[in-house]
């Protein structure tokens, strides 16, 4: 199907958008979205519907639609102020409001397209399913137990910032199965997978779980936890902070040394901001500001992507608060205008928020407001160390 409106043609057989002769380049999620939109334009979409749509199921943070949303926007010359194709209803959804017009698209002599099931989308942002923990300890009792973990930890990580997480019913299908990890991702859709197991000894109980690349096969986390059964509620609690703590900066640092070799002519703004991370973390002067480059340049992709706003902040006092840089009144501005307009595009994202806190706290006149953002960011995820140490 043709759709044509503007001066743009979206073409679903060859998913491609065109604006006059010219190809527009889109991400695949993007192209997803716009299509649905188009479909869906006698109505207005809420973000469960597209979340459905698009992601099929897979759980993913606020920031993430949001920039989805702005992509598509851009994609076709719209933008968040006008609104003049895609507008936003607060608190209801997205509408689709311009006006098109639909051309059946024919297909090719001797041109058989795969069905759009078989293609398996590509995934921007890191992605992760959850199985169901083995219960090896013989004691069915233990299946609730087992589960009742999987479900909170499956809960914890779909607060963590850019990550898409596989919902339940989908993980377990696999419950009681012996499964090969990369079959496991290739059916799923997704980069990473955390199993686990439940085993009971005497009085004691011990739960181990790991974390794999779904790709490649290999572990990139594993640990145990020991505790008394008696104290069940007590016992997931804990363990479910503890794998969470530990899996979202790992996933963040698997993410990086995976698109570390990416060719800079390819570079989209995630993979800017995910070079951003890897530099920052290096912890120098220079490896600060070649961040602040790579995320200039994301924001030059995608003026409205809130992390990579929240991150350009975060090195700006980062800086600052090493002695790496002496900011004047205008760097500081700078540094709390991209804050604040990041809190304000991604108001839940948890990363988003403690990033923008800890720029606001060192570089504006005014402290307080610094203290709201930080216990923002942990009332939605309160497993990120970073915020806890930062708000601490």
């Amino acid at each position: 199907m043709l759709y044509q409106f503007n001066d743009f043609v979206l073409d679903t057989g060859r998913r491609e958008l065109r604006r006059g002769v010219l190809l527009i380049a889109v991400e695949p999620q993007v192209f997803d979205l716009l299509e649905f939109l188009i479909r869906s334009r006698d109505r207005v979409v809420s973000r469960d519907d597209v979340m459905a749509a698009v992601w099929h199921g897979r759980i993913v943070s606020e920031a993430t639609l949001s920039s989805r949303v702005n992509s598509a926007r851009s994609a076709i010359g719209d933008n968040g102020e006008q609104q003049r194709l895609i507008r936003t209803l607060p608190r209801k959804g997205v509408r689709f409001v311009g006006e098109v017009r639909e051309q059946p698209d024919p297909p090719s002599p001797g041109e058989m397209a795969p069905p759009p099931e078989a293609a398996v989308p590509r995934l921007t942002e890191p992605s992760i399913a959850v199985l169901p923990f083995t219960n090896m300890s013989g004691d069915p009792e233990q299946d609730y137990f087992a589960d009742g973990i999987v479900e909170d930890i499956i809960t914890a990580l779909s607060r963590c910032s850019g990550l898409m997480v596989i919902a339940r019913n989908s993980s377990f299908i696999y419950k009681g199965k012996a499964v090969d990890i990369r079959e496991v991702g290739r059916d799923l859709g997704v980069r990473y997978v955390l199993e686990g197991s439940v085993r009971r000894g005497g009085d004691r109980l011990r739960i181990s779980g790991q974390l794999i690349d779904a790709t490649s096969g290999m572990h990139l986390w594993a640990d145990r936890f020991d505790g008394d059964p008696n104290d069940v509620f007590e016992l997931q609690d804990r363990i479910t902070e503890s794998v969470v703590a530990a899996i979202e900066p790992t996933l963040q640092l698997a993410e990086v040394e995976r698109r570390r070799s990416s060719p800079p002519s390819q570079l989209d703004a995630y993979d800017l901001l995910l070079r951003g991370y890897g530099l920052a973390d290096a912890f120098t002067p220079d490896s600060t500001a070649a961040a602040l480059a790579c995320l200039d340049q994301a924001l030059a992709i995608d003026p409205t992507y809130a992390p990579a706003m929240a991150m350009a902040a975060y090195c700006h006092a980062l800086r600052h608060f090493q002695g790496w840089e002496k900011p004047d009144d205008e760097y500081r501005g700078k540094a709390v205008a991209l804050a604040w307009r990041a809190a304000e595009l991604a108001p839940n994202d948890a990363q988003v928020l403690w990033m923008a806190a800890f720029a606001i706290w060192n570089m504006s006149e005014q402290r307080e407001p610094a203290r709201e953002l930080f216990n923002r960011s942990l009332a939605i995820n309160p497993n990120s160390a970073m915020a806890l140490a930062l708000g601490g």
